[in-house]
C-alpha cells in the first residue's frame, strides 16, 4: 500500500520532465551578451609589424640565439650518435658469446685459422 503513492509521485515527476532531446544546444545565430562588432580586420600591407616597403632589421640577441640554437641542435646530434650502446640486448649477446667461448662450444673469432 505505500508503494502505491510512491510509484505514482515518481511516475508523475518523470511525466513532468522534458524529454532529452528537447534539452540540446542552442542553433540560433544570435550571440549571447550583443554584438561585439565584425572580428575581421582589413588587410593594412604590415606584416610582423613592419611597415611596407621597410627592410627588417635585426636585434642583438637574434644572431646569438640562433647560433646557440643550432649548435646546441649539432652538439646533441652528434653525442646521439656516438653514444654507447647500453641496452640489455647487447650485453646478453655479448655475455651469451662469451660464456660459449669459455665452455669451448663456440670458437673465439679472433683466433686465425691455418
Amino acid at each position: 500500500m505505500i508503494s502505491r503513492p510512491l510509484s505514482h509521485a515518481l511516475r508523475s515527476r518523470c511525466l513532468l520532465r522534458k524529454p532529452q532531446s528537447i534539452q540540446g544546444f542552442s542553433t540560433s545565430s544570435k550571440l549571447h551578451g550583443g554584438d561585439h562588432g565584425s572580428h575581421y580586420d582589413p588587410p593594412t600591407g604590415w606584416l610582423f609589424g613592419i611597415k611596407p616597403g621597410h627592410k627588417y632589421a635585426k636585434e642583438g640577441w637574434e644572431g646569438i640565439w640562433y647560433y646557440g640554437f643550432i649548435g646546441s641542435l649539432l652538439a646533441a646530434g652528434v653525442a646521439y650518435v656516438f653514444k654507447p650502446d647500453t641496452s640489455i640486448q647487447t650485453w646478453a649477446l655479448e655475455e651469451a658469446r662469451r660464456r660459449l667461448e669459455a665452455e669451448g662450444i663456440l670458437e673465439d673469432p679472433q683466433t686465425v685459422k691455418k
